[in-house]
């Protein structure tokens, strides 16, 4: 009898302990509940989209383009928020810290796999702190210069460089983005030292070269393809091995004499890293309805873009394969943006 009293107190100890450890767990399984309905239910509001560069330049226009379909899609409308800044990673900073709830989601370019090889320093790793959703689309870049510089082709472009060191500045949407770098190569394989101005975005760059700040810019086919058509800019050659459907007639900048020269922009719709994979499946089935659309097919294809096609899984490992490759080719030009 003594016995037992003296347990019992421990029994009703490891009662109690059972009973919170069961009432522990079972708000675990509410909350694993609560937010696998929450997934299933996403979207209930309005996602933002966070575009790296300013209003008006090709990584804009995509993201406009396919956001807007993506949001018919899911019934939701997606809002654009342009945070332009040190070639894109001012965004991709903001970008990485933001709530992974698949209402915020991220427009990247091949200029976050050169960053890491330009800044000493980023406040985010590129390739572990968001999730790739998939390809969005491919296009070449176009050297283009002011209509009034008295050049009609790429031979006689480098002709007058040579003729006046120090005359021609090119601009790009800033420093570490693609047109930065695709200047830096072209420097590279033609000799040629070239002044760089970085802008906040494609749209202020390729002002000044209409108005004549600057005269020379290697830019994406979408940006500059209105201002080509309108003959604002001249355009002399596209950056690709092969030509492109958009520009007839336009030599590449290899068979112009610039050899080896082949420089492809591409942009991919990211997420937050740790975006529940029920939205990130979601998100992967609702872009590829929209790289199948008609009007954003159409608007790809007037624009010298092609939609992307890469599985989610082969992209991860392309970024990762990116950032190599860009790393080495930024170390040997001695490029830096810091």
């Amino acid at each position: 009898m003594e016995t037992l009293q003296k347990s019992a107190p421990n029994v009703c100890h490891l009662l109690q302990r059972t009973a919170l450890i069961a009432l522990f767990m079972s708000g675990l399984g509410a909350l694993s509940i609560a937010q696998a309905a929450s997934d299933v239910n996403w979207p209930t509001k309005p996602i933002t989209l966070v575009v790296p560069f300013a209003p008006g330049g090709t990584t804009d226009i995509l993201a406009r383009d396919v956001g807007q379909k993506i949001g018919e899609f899911l019934k939701q409308p997606v809002i654009i928020d342009n945070k332009a800044g040190a070639g894109g990673t001012l965004a991709a900073g903001i970008t990485a810290k933001a709530t992974p709830d698949g209402y915020t989601l991220f427009m990247s370019t091949i200029a976050h796999t050169i960053a890491p090889g330009l800044y000493k320093s980023l406040n985010y790793d590129f390739t572990t702190d968001f999730d790739p959703i998939g390809m969005v689309a491919i296009t070449p870049n176009v050297l283009i210069v002011n209509k009034n510089l008295p050049v009609k082709n790429v031979a006689e472009f480098i002709q007058y460089l040579k003729a006046n060191p120090g005359k021609v500045n090119y601009g790009s949407a800033g420093s570490g983005s693609t047109e930065h770098l695709a200047g830096v190569l072209f420097g590279m394989l033609t000799g040629i030292n070239l002044t760089h101005v970085p802008y906040k975005g494609g749209a202020p760059m390729m002002n000044d070269l209409m108005g004549g700040q600057i005269q020379m810019a290697i830019e994406t086919s979408p940006s500059a393809y209105p201002q080509v058509k309108a003959g604002n800019v001249t355009v002399l050659a596209v950056t690709t091995l092969k030509h492109s459907s958009a520009y007839p007639g336009v030599p590449t900048l290899d068979e112009s004499g610039v050899k080896g020269y082949d420089f492809v922009t591409w942009f991919a719709l990211m997420a937050p890293h740790g975006t529940p994979a029920a939205i990130q499946t979601r998100l992967v089935t609702e872009l590829a309805k929209t790289l199948k659309d008609p009007k954003v097919t159409k608007d790809f294809e007037e624009q010298g873009v092609s939609p992307g096609n890469m599985p989610t899984v082969q992209l991860a490992s392309f970024i990762k394969s990116e950032t190599l490759k860009w790393g080495k080719v930024v170390k040997e030009s001695g490029a830096s943006a810091d």
